[in-house]
């Protein structure tokens, strides 16, 4: 596990902190306004504590009276419980080569530093604890959850400005990781463009032992193959380069099939562990798209 290396030239250290003050504000304005209450309703804390006995009312549960204190006292008491809500909510985050991608204006891995930063002000606001694993094909950054908005801004620069060493996605090694560190049940956002195979078992233990939330990745380059004639491409996570005749119908139409079969397998292995999922584009807001799956999930604990 590597520390934060130093940031890339071009990049003051004035820029850093305009661009994470920028992001600060522009995120805490959409929590203030339409997430910080349904992010509260729509992830449970770890369970009930105790809070007091009370005498027993018309209506309450029988299971819930405390027959020894009862007998004691001579009247009919029960116990009363409060959910243990502060929660604890962990962000991996991707950092492999192909994250760098972005046909439109913004990343991959640009996108993702935005959404984590609203859900990361979200954790806060409530009180929640928040911590970060950033990941390729090896652990590159574990950030133990804690509180705080010192905290927060710490995370938002690692995802934003780390450099990692490695270049391919190993889920298998990041999920592997979260389920040997982190013990008790928490929160966990996982984005990735899942460039990957083979990580459906400890993917299967986090969504038993997390509540976890898919968040995949997508650039519209992913998906289609513009048609700009012979052009010459590389793999970001291998390196290895090609010629590719784009102006060939023949080679788009198998470029998106593929593509397609891609998502189809991914949003399949995620449905069959019941693991929510909600997909953030670079060619997008992801504000939409995060609004959007807080109701559904909202919607869809009130009539549970």
């Amino acid at each position: 596990m590597q520390s934060t290396r130093d940031n890339k030239p071009e990049q003051s250290t004035g820029d850093i902190i305009k661009k994470i003050r920028r992001l600060e504000l522009r995120t805490r304005r959409f929590v203030e306004n339409a997430f910080s209450g349904q992010y509260h309703s729509v992830f449970k804390g770890r369970g009930m504590n105790f809070d007091e006995f009370r005498p027993y009312q018309i209506g309450d549960e029988i299971r819930t009276i405390d027959w020894n204190v009862t007998a004691r006292t001579g009247e009919t008491y029960v116990r009363k419980y409060v959910e243990e809500r502060e929660l604890t909510v962990i962000l991996l985050v991707d950092l492999s080569a192909s994250e760098g991608f972005g046909s439109r204006q913004a990343s991959k891995r640009e996108i993702a530093a935005e959404a984590a930063s609203l859900l990361a002000f979200c954790a806060i606001r409530n009180n929640d604890k928040v911590g970060l694993l950033l990941f390729t094909d090896r652990i590159e950054l574990f950030v133990p959850p804690r509180k705080g908005r010192t905290h927060t801004l710490r995370l938002i620069r690692e995802i934003l400005y780390f450099e990692p060493e490695g270049r391919g996605t190993s889920l298998h090694g990041a999920l592997t990781f979260l389920n040997r560190v982190t013990t008790r049940r928490a929160v966990v956002f996982l984005f990735s463009d899942f460039q990957d195979q083979g990580y459906e078992r400890p993917l299967a233990i986090a969504s038993r032992r997390h509540d976890l939330i898919a968040v995949p990745m997508e650039d519209p380059g992913d998906l289609e193959l513009p048609n700009v004639g012979i052009i010459s491409a590389v793999d970001p996570e291998t390196g290895r380069r090609f010629q590719v005749n784009s102006a060939d119908r023949r080679v788009r139409a198998a470029f998106s099939q593929a593509a397609e079969a891609y998502r189809r397998n991914r949003d399949h292995l995620l449905r069959q562990y019941s693991i929510d999922t909600v997909t953030l584009r670079t060619d997008q807001d992801y504000f939409p798209a995060l609004r959007a799956f807080f109701l559904r999930r909202e919607k869809r604990m009130k009539t549970s």
